[in-house]
């Protein structure tokens, strides 16, 4: 674990295993925990990251458009995402903010299922329970607490499911992780606690809100961390490999601190250009995650023309097919907005709903 006190990815300790310009270093302590990764996986992530750069983009372009009410960009953090998510097993259950859309991609949601919530069609683009995957999260920090729950549940069913949380730099600030942290350690819950540190809470930088790094406070609760550099796909998924075995094998929870950047907009409402310094930007552009291992493949001679087309192709394919699903969408009925709230309908919600239904008939046709 780091012990630095900048927040920087320039800094020394973070586990990397491929630099910026795609060389690929020793690590004997997490080399091991990717020595099955072959050409092929290599490969597929490549593409992962790809199409689901492609997907960011594309709903981002929807938003602009009007398509959209709003979209959290994640251009900058795919290899934190995908190097986890691919981790992941299928009965592994996820519990994440607003921004892991790549995450969703890798439990296999649906295109169109990730934009229901921000065309305001839906509470949930899906359900839970076919993905292994909890709704996107917008009160910042409360699914580190769920997880810790969920964790629980399978410890105290006697399987080895891990929980997982997915939760920024600026959730750190909030109490639930902190309390979270408390029980996870108390009881040592099979949960693993992924801070994506993209260096930006909106507009307050990292360094104003962490004097050190975010990774090590995370002892002080009794929990190991690891800091890895999140642009680093091999990097993130030997220290999610590392977080999962321990939490499996009955030895409690592990914090993950995936130093990154968000090279876009909080959402698509913000204007980055008012706090973020040009060069600073530049400077975290020449870490980017597709690039660091497009370079690797290159010097390995996997990065053929055919195989480039090809993954274009199925970016593109993805991208028609997630604008054809949002533009499809049908609008859905108003009262449905009280569906699902409860479990149990309540005097409270079924006033409401009342009084929806009697602000619906002011209207010519009513609803």
């Amino acid at each position: 674990m780091s012990t630095h006190d900048s927040s920087s990815a320039d800094d020394g300790g973070l586990v990397q295993l491929l630099l910026p310009d795609g060389e690929r270093i020793a690590d004997a302590g997490y080399d091991k925990w990717v020595a099955d990764v072959d050409d092929d996986q290599l490969k597929s992530l490549y593409e992962d990251m790809v199409v689901v750069r492609r997907i960011d983009t594309e709903a981002t372009a929807l938003q602009r458009q009007g398509e959209l009410g709003l979209w959290p960009p994640l251009i900058g953090q795919e290899a934190a995402q995908i190097g986890s998510g691919r981790t992941l097993r299928q009965d592994d259950f996820v519990f994440a903010s607003y921004r892991e859309n790549g995450v969703a991609y890798c439990r296999g949601v649906e295109y169109t299922d990730l934009l229901r919530v921000w065309r305001g069609h839906t509470h949930s683009g899906w359900n839970p329970y076919d993905i292994n995957m909890a709704p996107s999260q917008v009160i910042i920090g409360s699914q580190t607490l769920h997880a810790t729950g969920y964790a629980l549940g399978c410890q105290q069913d006697g399987v080895d499911t891990v929980a997982i949380s997915y939760f920024g730099d600026g959730a750190t600030s909030q109490g639930d992780p902190n309390e979270a942290m408390v029980f996870a350690a108390s009881f040592q819950a099979p949960v693993i606690f992924f801070c994506q540190n993209n260096q930006w809470a909106i507009s307050e930088p990292v360094g104003l809100q962490a004097r050190a790094p975010i990774a090590s406070r995370a002892p002080g609760f009794g929990i190991p961390s690891m800091r890895v550099d999140g642009n680093d796909v091999l990097a993130v998924m030997a220290a999610t490999r590392i977080a999962l075995d321990r939490a499996r094998s009955g030895n409690g929870p592990t914090y993950i601190e995936a130093v990154t950047y968000r090279m876009g907009p909080h959402t698509t409402s913000d204007d980055p250009s008012r706090y973020v310094d040009v060069l600073e930007r530049e400077g975290w552009q020449a870490k980017d995650p597709i690039s660091r291992l497009e370079a690797y493949l290159q010097s390995r001679g996997l990065l053929t023309d055919e195989f480039t087309g090809r993954v274009n192709a199925t970016a593109d394919d993805v991208a028609a097919k997630v604008r054809e699903g949002c533009l499809g969408l049908e609008p859905p009925e108003p009262l449905s907005v009280f569906d699902h709230v409860y479990s149990e309908p309540t005097s409270w919600l079924e006033r409401q709903k009342d009084e929806y239904v009697q602000y619906l008939q002011t209207f010519e046709g009513g609803q």
